[in-house]
């Protein structure tokens, strides 16, 4: 089996990454590097381990997260469909089975939020893994005064924590967000879809998904 380490440390791989990211920099996103793809990867491991699925699935859910955002290599538009393809590509030349390589295409495929659909736990898990991860270090952007409102978004959240209950019954994203910077207001204006879709996801996992956000101005 191919390994999320094996993965990690694939040169072709990495470049992809990078050059995805440069990308999206050029066009002023948000933080889409390693930083990003590896606490989604973690996350996602964080979802199915806790939840009782495999090593095996763990590995895969893992695999596709760190691959997720390729796409974006190639434009930011229907980015989840061509890294889908970009991963199949990968994977089948590391020799990977045709049952993992469809598991881990198929996450890839579903994770953006307007094409996206959670439809196997691999899948829902990168979809909430990758939602939650909104937080300060992800803003390129260095100078306050030209923010946009994707910048102060995601500027304000001062820590985000994705935690299942004891029960296995409950997800919560809990966010701080500094008032000073953005509103909840404008979190819901920028990430509504989002959270609809991580709803989904997390039903699809078997659990109720809540958005729990701690208001406060640190300036």
């Amino acid at each position: 089996m191919i390994t999320y380490e094996q993965i990690k440390q694939n040169d072709a791989i990495r470049t992809y990454i990078q050059k995805a990211d440069e990308s999206l920099a050029a066009l002023g996103y948000t933080e889409h590097s390693f930083a990003h793809v590896t606490k989604v990867a973690e996350n996602v491991k964080y979802i199915l381990e806790t939840l009782g699925y495999s090593q095996h699935e763990v590995e895969l859910g893992m695999i596709a997260a760190y691959l997720h955002d390729i796409g974006n290599l190639v434009n930011r538009s229907e980015h989840s469909q061509s890294g889908a393809v970009m991963a199949f590509r990968i994977l089948d030349r590391m020799d990977m089975d045709a049952e993992d390589i469809a598991t881990v295409v198929t996450a890839i495929g579903n994770h953006d939020e307007g094409t996206g659909v959670p439809v196997n736990a691999i899948a829902a898990a990168l979809i909430l893994a990758d939602k939650s991860d909104v937080r300060r270090s992800r803003v390129r952007n260095q100078e306050k005064s030209t923010f946009d409102i994707h910048d102060r978004v995601n500027y304000s959240v001062e820590k985000s924590i994705l935690k299942i209950n004891q029960e296995h019954s409950l997800i919560k994203l809990k966010l701080t967000v500094d008032t000073h910077y953005g509103s909840v207001m404008d979190y819901f204006e920028i990430f509504l879809e989002r959270m609809i879709l991580c709803r989904k996801a997390a039903e699809k996992l078997g659990l109720q998904f809540k958005l729990m956000i701690n208001e406060q101005s640190l300036i």
